[in-house]
């Protein structure tokens, strides 16, 4: 019994586990209403407005008056003979009933693609039908799902429409649902995550959507743009990794595209004046054009880069005008890779990429984003960024073994190096090139001049093997692959003692068969 007036003990709990839509109920629904406009019709007006613009002296003439139209002679412009002759046939009627007829065919099919767009989510599976003439299903599993991914490109924004991308296991296997209200697909994504986490659905959160109400549409879309990009009452605020600015334009002035542009503008330079040819400035233009825009588009779209913990993973979000936001849930990370150019490390930056078991459909800044999680950060910023991917991997007892394998060298902190005789194949990186392992990943520590330290966690390893061509023979060297899902992360490390890399194949082997027995990462409310 209770008192009257208090709530229930567990009254939060079951709240949690509310759905916050109607959409998870099994039943088929329906996008946004403007999705062929989202789709196509944008397009389609911009066509509109240029005929518009360039026919705007005709228009005024044939419906407000005006001289008489001095007809060009027989082989003019080809848009000027095409409007003389509707108007000399008298064809005004017939060309306007066809633009129209035109006009009305295309808002048909604009609508019935949307009315045939449906969607659906069960307890086992993401399902959407679309097509009119060639119908198309497809159907993303929830035990599959690797991560969920909310696009906002700034038109359908501005309207508070949003793209969410269920990303599974497989090759462009994901399944888009574009276009929805932009509170809908966070509401969706939600739901979708709880019921992939395993915990049982219950009916739909009754203030969640009485809210959805509440305010005017105007207010509701200036609520959007100004929020930020991470609700702060989905994130403890000492979880939140955000990018700094001054360091990202930094990185991006030091990188290797940086100098590619600044070799090609020297080398153009010294060619013009040599030669006196000045041609040869126009003619790279475009090409400098276009990697200047490469760069000015990777800072603009990083300035609101933020990653954080949630309760259903981790939330990576990017993005100025138009902006993007992922939900990676426990357990989907393969592998990862800390790596610092040279020129990043007097400044003690480092950048962090993932491997994963999907590719996305999504191309640009959202399939960037698939790989590369951290574009740059300090030392601090990724011991904060490794505890949110691998939280079973980073703990207080592994610390000193990813610190020493970020910038250690020799056999510190657990680590096994190549032998002296590997310097004939690692001529500067021998006293680094080594591995360790832990209870739950095995460390694998590369580059001298470039370093870099991948980790893959045991319970993702997939298979390992050892390889020993003739050279290797030669030397009694050699090289294991540890094998996760593909990606741009390639798990391997050479130039080992043949001892060392057979011990490494059978306690990889061993402990990766462990770990998987006992993995529960992918029922992470179940826990």
């Amino acid at each position: 019994m209770t008192e009257p007036g208090a709530e229930p003990a567990a009254a939060p709990v079951e709240s949690s586990l509310r759905s916050t839509t109607d959409f998870a109920d099994g039943e088929w629904h329906r996008l946004h209403p403007a999705t062929p406009l989202f789709r196509g019709g944008i397009a389609f007006i911009a066509i509109i407005g240029v005929l518009i613009v360039n026919l705007r002296d005709r228009f005024i003439e044939l419906f407000f008056g005006g001289d008489d139209i001095d007809l060009p002679p027989s082989g003019g412009d080809l848009e000027a003979d095409a409007i003389d002759f509707i108007v000399r046939e008298e064809l005004v009627l017939v060309a306007l009933l066809a633009a129209i007829g035109l006009l009305l065919l295309l808002v048909a099919g604009f609508y019935f693609s949307w009315r045939l767009h449906t969607f659906r989510i069960t307890d086992e599976v993401v399902e959407v039908r679309s097509g009119i003439l060639f119908r198309t299903n497809r159907k993303a599993r929830l035990d599959r799902i690797q991560g969920i991914n909310i696009g906002r490109p700034f038109v359908p924004r501005l309207f508070g429409a949003a793209k969410l991308e269920i990303s599974v296991a497989g090759n462009d296997a994901s399944v888009p649902l574009a276009y929805l209200r932009g509170r809908d697909a966070d509401a969706l994504r939600r739901d979708i995550l709880l019921l992939a986490s395993g915990a049982q659905r219950g009916g739909a959160d009754p203030a969640a959507a009485a809210a959805s109400g509440i305010g005017g549409m105007l207010d509701e879309r200036v609520t959007e743009l100004l929020a930020p990009e991470l609700d702060v009452d989905l994130a403890e605020p000492t979880s939140i990794v955000r990018m700094n600015p001054g360091r990202l334009i930094g990185s991006t002035v030091l990188s290797d595209t940086t100098l590619v542009l600044l070799a090609m503008l020297v080398a153009i330079v010294v060619t013009s004046v040599t030669t006196g040819e000045l041609f040869l400035l126009f003619a790279m233009f475009p090409g400098i054009i276009g990697i200047g825009g490469f760069l000015i588009a990777r800072i603009t779209r990083s300035l609101r880069y933020s990653i954080a913990a949630t309760p259903d993973g981790v939330r990576v979000g990017f993005g100025l005008l138009s902006t993007t936001n992922e939900t990676l849930p426990p357990g989907r990370i393969h592998s990862v890779k800390v790596s610092q150019p040279l020129l990043w490390r007097p400044a003690g930056w480092w950048q962090i990429a993932v491997n994963r078991a999907s590719r996305s459909s999504q191309n640009g800044a959202a399939g960037q984003q698939q790989t590369t999680i951290l574009p740059v950060g300090n030392l601090d910023d990724v011991r904060a960024v490794l505890r949110l991917l691998l939280p079973e991997v980073a703990v207080d007892e592994a610390a000193e073994a990813l610190e020493l394998g970020l910038r250690g060298r020799g056999d510190e902190g657990g680590f096994t190096v190549s032998p002296r005789r590997a310097r004939v194949l690692r001529w500067f990186s021998q006293p680094r090139n080594g591995f360790a392992l832990t209870d739950t990943a095995v460390l694998l520590r590369t580059g001298a001049i470039w370093r870099s330290l991948t980790i893959v966690p045991l319970s993702r390893t997939q298979s390992v093997a050892v390889r020993q061509g003739p050279l290797l023979r030669a030397l009694r060297l050699g090289e294991v692959h540890v094998h996760t899902v593909a990606g741009p992360i390639s798990p391997t490390i050479g130039a080992l003692d043949r001892v060392d890399a057979m011990r490494l194949f059978d306690d990889v082997a061993a402990s990766s068969l462990r770990a998987a027995r006992t993995d529960t990462s992918h029922r992470w409310r179940q826990r």
